[in-house]
């Protein structure tokens, strides 16, 4: 082991303690409802973390691509959802041999246009799947937009020989711009209403899976569920601290390490830290990233090397003054990195590959 102090910059910090901590609440929360838990692997790209989730009770793991499917495979996991609009028949070869080293391998139907593609994937491959059919909740992103559509959507499931439906999923990703408690129970019960008028039409008991970290506890509370589909709330972000997330800046498990490289004005401050570490997704006010101990300095400009910190708190740091700070969205700046250096009280006890970075196949 070797003390953190010794970690250059800039770097991704994972602290062990928070993260198992996280692990467990959302495991027992979902335990304690009788629902499964298939995370959403997005967030931390990780083996390591998905062995993780899996010893802890997790009953599979939710992949946006088949590429991070295939690289989640080294933990041992047998059931995959993969949530994305799988369209492209060149890779049924990747998807025939995916199958055949799981359990159960369950597909996203998004919509009619999709379904004909699908199918044609599904053949080329040589397989038969269970599809759950996305619903779109108020993200305007994939899934069907009305009960007619729901129903339309299952018939043509229905009748083909290469899909059978078993749930309705959605993703309430718009839950992020919640800025209270009573917004995200307001945005659920919306939700809510929009699943069962989908299930209705299509006049069959199908299992639910909603998926975000924002609103996966209040569907414990609420709504009776199959599954949830959590990613960030293993690490957390600035999104879920300060939002309506049910997370504290206590709970977040990853930061990042930056170093001041340069002083050019009184009131700016340049890290080693850019949109090679950072996303380009912003928080309120125009904020990438904010220091842990959340005094008034924060990253809201970068260069592909340099963040630009600014706040009334950069009049006290100097150059070679080393920084942590919380990003915006934890997702995508995961994925820019190799590793993640695994801390617990201040020493650095494992180093993690992050198995499934750009993994966008």
């Amino acid at each position: 082991m070797q003390s953190s102090d010794a970690i250059p910059s800039p770097a991704l910090i994972v602290d062990l303690d928070r993260l198992e901590r996280n692990i467990s609440s959302m495991q027992a929360a979902c335990d304690a409802a009788g629902v499964e838990l298939w995370p959403h692997i997005k967030t931390h790209k990780s083996v390591a973390v998905l062995k993780k989730q899996l010893a802890a009770g997790a009953k599979g793991a939710t992949c946006a691509k088949l590429g991070e499917a295939e690289a989640m495979l080294p933990s041992g996991v047998r059931r995959i959802f993969i949530a994305y609009s799988l369209a492209d028949v060149s890779k049924a070869r990747r998807l025939r041999e995916l199958a055949g080293m799981l359990d159960e391998l369950i597909l996203a139907v998004t919509s009619e246009a999709h379904l004909e593609v699908l199918e044609k994937v599904l053949e080329a491959a040589g397989i038969s799947v269970p599809v759950l059919m996305a619903v779109d909740t108020g993200l305007l992103r994939e899934g069907v937009r009305t009960p007619v559509a729901a129903g339309e959507l299952a018939d043509r499931i229905r009748s083909s020989h290469r899909m059978k439906l078993a749930g309705l999923y959605t993703h309430e990703g718009h839950a992020y711009q919640a800025r209270t408690p009573q917004q995200v129970e307001i945005l659920v019960r919306a939700a809510e209403d929009s699943l069962e008028a989908a299930r209705d039409e299509i006049g069959e008991e199908l299992a639910i899976w909603p998926g975000c970290s924002v609103t996966a506890t209040e569907f414990l509370k609420r709504f009776r569920v199959k599954a949830v589909r959590p990613g960030a709330y293993v690490y957390g972000d600035l999104n879920l601290a300060e939002g309506p997330g049910g997370m504290t800046f206590d709970d977040v498990a990853l930061h990042v390490l930056a170093t001041v490289v340069d002083r050019p004005e009184p009131d700016l401050a340049l890290i080693d830290a850019g949109s090679k570490v950072f996303s380009s997704d912003k928080y309120s006010g125009n904020i990438t990233a904010r220091a842990v101990d959340r005094q008034d300095i924060n990253v809201t400009r970068l260069s592909e090397e340099h963040g630009f910190v600014t706040g009334r708190g950069v009049a006290s740091l100097r150059v070679g003054d080393r920084l942590l700070f919380t990003p915006a969205h934890v997702c995508p700046a995961v994925n820019l990195a190799d590793r993640v250096h695994v801390v617990r009280s201040g020493e650095v006890v494992d180093v993690w590959r992050v198995d499934a970075r750009g993994r966008s196949d």
